[in-house]
């Protein structure tokens, strides 16, 4: 079997950024081009590959990625070919605590979505996680590691070893903790 493709997954917002730098820090490279620079709402950098919103279109970026790890917005998930196994880790994140994180980021930029009442977008949200989880349920060769952001926010050691066991790399969960900066956790709800 190939080597899999490890991906980092989730809503907007939900903490995909943060566990790209864990990932990074346990030593497994990102598949990223800079493109899209660090500011406010990411002052750590974004982790991001254009080239993965044309997946459907065009998946050949997929044959630089084993032994990498890519951030992939959910949506984009079942546009995967499922010709090869990938290791996924899914965020997941209080709908509130994303919902208030997209719209503060969406205004800021004057961009479209930002309109949206709550209710539209946790409905919308809802909606794409579940075809979501169902594409990665009938994948034959899809491992899902499903990561709740508070969680490692709260608990950054134990949720560390967690995802390192499940990465293969147990020895790097104390510097996937370390690049945990909860200083960053901007958007809380009770």
């Amino acid at each position: 079997m190939p080597q899999p493709i490890t991906i980092v997954s989730g809503l907007p917002r939900s903490g995909t950024s943060m566990m790209m730098r864990m990932i990074v820090a346990a030593g497994i490279p990102a598949l990223t081009d800079h493109a899209r620079q660090p500011d406010e709402d990411n002052p750590l950098g974004y982790f991001e590959y254009e080239a993965v919103k044309s997946t459907r279109a065009d998946p050949s970026w997929l044959n630089h990625a084993p032994g990498k790890v890519v951030k992939l917005v959910h949506i984009l998930l079942p546009d995967l070919p499922v010709d090869r196994p990938y290791r996924i880790i899914m965020m997941y994140r209080d709908m509130d605590e994303v919902i208030a994180s997209q719209q503060k980021m969406l205004a800021r930029h004057a961009r479209s979505g930002a309109h949206l009442s709550p209710a539209s977008l946790r409905a919308v949200y809802a909606a794409q996680l579940e075809t979501v989880r169902r594409w990665m349920e009938s994948h034959p060769a899809c491992q899902v590691l499903d990561v709740h952001y508070r969680g490692v926010l709260t608990t950054p050691l134990a949720e560390a070893e967690r995802i390192a066991a499940f990465l293969n790399v147990p020895h790097a969960a104390p510097d996937m903790a370390a690049a945990v900066d909860s200083s960053l956790y901007r958007n809380r709800c009770a």
